[in-house]
């Protein structure tokens, strides 16, 4: 759970098992129980945060008869995020990257910094920042868990970290709405080699499961198959040559976001320093005029694929290159700024972007290969989790099984390169 700025004592560090305890073995109704709490409570949010959407933006029709109301819009919301850091002591991901802001398990939050957390998460997806939903989620369904094990007297380490991670398994349904996807998420990236993984992949597989029923049951869309590409019906060498390929282009790109990440950082700590306030709404100012300009780069970018999909030409190769870069800028100004929210999003729009450039250029080679691969790479360095990233790839495009073999070698590709970056000497 990220610190709150000018609040309460940030909490402990998340907990590690050690090989060979229980202790992380909750048991099968308390499983069952968190599963149902925070799937339910993922589509209340989500529900809400669609309401507000549509009466905000989506279905607004003064603001699309208004240019000007968007950035007004942008400022109004950033300076609403940074009243609940400075007032409400919300949370933020400012000292964290990436993968830390999906991060969740085993610790517990100061539950009097909740309504801030929920307020300034509906506030950052509604002021147009670079971020994605997941990353809201994750923060919330830290608070939810944590109040529950209390509740259940749950007090040891390894209960503690097995009982949140099913919460995330259960409650990424409702943004992505794969229950093998979820499952591997909460277990590789949340819980990585321990031990005990084993265990903790068989709740998290239950506690998907049951999210994923329960979501279904209600009928509620999911990213889940939204950007589907025709299958590529055949593995080529060249095929595979070009996954080599995207893979170094998926990791620079991955690479270019943490350099972002780090110059933000560095700027706005200088610049602003411990005043959230001015710092989120000089990121609300640099937002609402790219917006402006670029309205494609606001928001998560989930909702803007679509069109750009149905119709890259209109944007043209240097558009969408610009474009794919804005956006990663955006999001690393987003997270160092006070904003609460996930990369995934982002770095799938930036991704695709880039990806849909290159086939206006080659138009030889399937579409879905530049995408897919890019994306799979560019996942893979940026959160560490190469199974999470393939499986997040392939349920999102709806890669045949000889695209899975590309997005393998993409994420291959990748995580020799992290592991290169990584040894190089200071």
């Amino acid at each position: 759970m990220p610190a709150p700025a000018d609040g309460p004592a940030p909490p402990q560090k998340r907990i590690c098992v050690e090989p060979g305890s229980r202790e992380g073995t909750p048991n099968l109704l308390q499983v069952a129980l968190i599963a149902i709490i925070a799937i339910a409570f993922t589509v209340a949010y989500l529900g809400l945060y669609g309401l507000l959407d549509n009466v905000v933006w989506s279905q607004n029709g003064f603001v699309q008869a208004n240019p000007w109301a968007v950035p007004a819009g942008v400022l109004l919301f950033s300076l609403l995020v940074g009243l609940c850091r400075r007032y409400l002591h919300a949370p933020d991901v400012i000292h964290g990257g990436f993968a830390e802001s999906l991060k969740g398990g085993g610790e517990r939050p100061d539950y009097r910094t909740f309504p801030g957390a929920l307020l300034s998460s509906l506030f950052s997806l509604l002021s147009g920042a670079s971020i994605g939903p997941e990353g809201t989620i994750t923060v919330l369904i830290g608070y939810v868990s944590s109040y529950v094990r209390d509740r259940l007297g749950l007090g040891s380490a390894g209960a503690a970290l097995g009982f949140d991670v099913a919460a995330l398994a259960s409650a990424f349904n409702g943004i992505v709405g794969n229950v093998l996807f979820t499952g591997v998420f909460a277990t590789e990236f949340q819980v990585g080699g321990n031990r005990n993984a084993f265990r903790f992949l068989t709740w998290n597989l239950l506690a998907g499961t049951v999210g994923y029923l329960f979501y279904l049951l209600l009928g509620l869309p999911s990213f889940a198959r939204s950007i589907p590409f025709e299958p590529i019906g055949g593995l080529h060498p060249g095929y595979i040559l070009c996954a080599i390929a995207l893979g170094i282009l998926g990791s620079l790109l991955a690479v270019f976001a943490g350099v972002a990440m780090q110059a933000a950082g560095t700027v706005m700590d200088r610049v602003f320093g411990d005043a959230p306030v001015a710092r989120v709404l000089a990121a609300g100012a640099v937002i609402a005029c790219a917006g402006y300009f670029v309205p494609e780069v606001l928001f998560s970018g989930e909702a803007q694929l679509h069109g750009i999909i149905a119709d890259p030409a209109r944007l043209g190769v240097g558009m969408l290159l610009g474009a794919a870069v804005l956006k990663i800028l955006l999001l690393a100004l987003s997270f160092k700024s006070g904003y609460i929210g996930g990369p995934l999003f982002p770095i799938i729009f930036s991704s695709t972007l880039i990806g849909l450039a290159l086939n206006l250029a080659f138009p030889g080679i399937p579409v879905g290969i530049f995408v897919l691969c890019i994306e799979a790479a560019a996942l893979t360095l940026a959160l560490g989790a190469p199974l999470t990233s393939i499986l997040l790839v392939a349920v999102v495009g709806t890669a045949d099984p000889h695209m899975v073999v590309l997005l393998v070698i993409s994420a291959v590709t990748a995580m020799v390169i992290s592991a290169a970056v990584k040894e190089r000497p200071a």
